[in-house]
């Protein structure tokens, strides 16, 4: 069945024009965690010269991206494939860029490194990973709404939660990928850009 989320409809265009200014012309786009495949049908008609690879580790997300994939008919958008991001192994030998949008604030921290590390592992040299979600900054929420929904992810699961950006960036680091841009985005969100090193 094909799933509609609120979020991916809202915030598809602002993330459109931060992708537009830093993606390649060609080459192959990872995207982990594609949820319903709201976002992976519309990035992939706007790169026409990009192959979008849709990702997620939930049967009824996979089934909902399929099910875009099939009635977009796109040439550049691909199938589905199921991706667990602690797995040591993604199937996918290399790739331009990895794109993945607000996962690690609803997960461990542990997928956040898996995420980290894979990316390392997957990214041609000065590929690029583009990471969207909320980020506490400095140690602080960067707004009530923000500290709200990040009581409320921990009320959920005590391992989830808007992490800090800071750590991120230096996990980051840890394995050769260098933080080129940080891009305010709407609703108190940020697009952050890594480049392979």
């Amino acid at each position: 069945m094909k799933l509609v989320f609120p979020a991916p409809e809202r915030n598809k265009q602002p993330i459109l024009e931060v992708l537009k200014r830093v993606l390649p012309s060609s080459g192959i786009v990872l995207e982990l965690a594609s949820g319903s495949g709201q976002h992976a049908v519309f990035f992939a008609e706007q790169f026409p010269g990009l192959q979008w690879f849709p990702s997620d580790l939930a049967p009824e997300h996979l089934a909902s991206i399929a099910e875009y994939v099939s009635e977009a008919k796109l040439p550049n958008l691909h199938l589905p494939r199921r991706i667990d991001v602690l797995d040591s192994e993604w199937g996918i030998d290399s790739a331009a860029v990895i794109y993945n949008a607000n996962l690690i604030h609803i997960a461990p921290w542990e997928c956040t490194v898996g995420l980290v590390k894979g990316a390392a592992r997957t990214l041609v040299t000065g590929g690029l990973l583009c990471i969207y979600g909320p980020y506490r900054i400095g140690g602080v929420d960067t707004s009530p709404s923000n500290a709200a929904f990040d009581a409320d992810l921990k009320a959920r699961d005590p391992r989830w939660g808007v992490r800090d950006l800071e750590a991120v960036v230096s996990l980051a680091a840890e394995f050769g990928l260098r933080l080129v841009e940080r891009v305010a985005m709407p609703s108190n969100n940020q697009t952050l850009i890594f480049e392979r090193q």
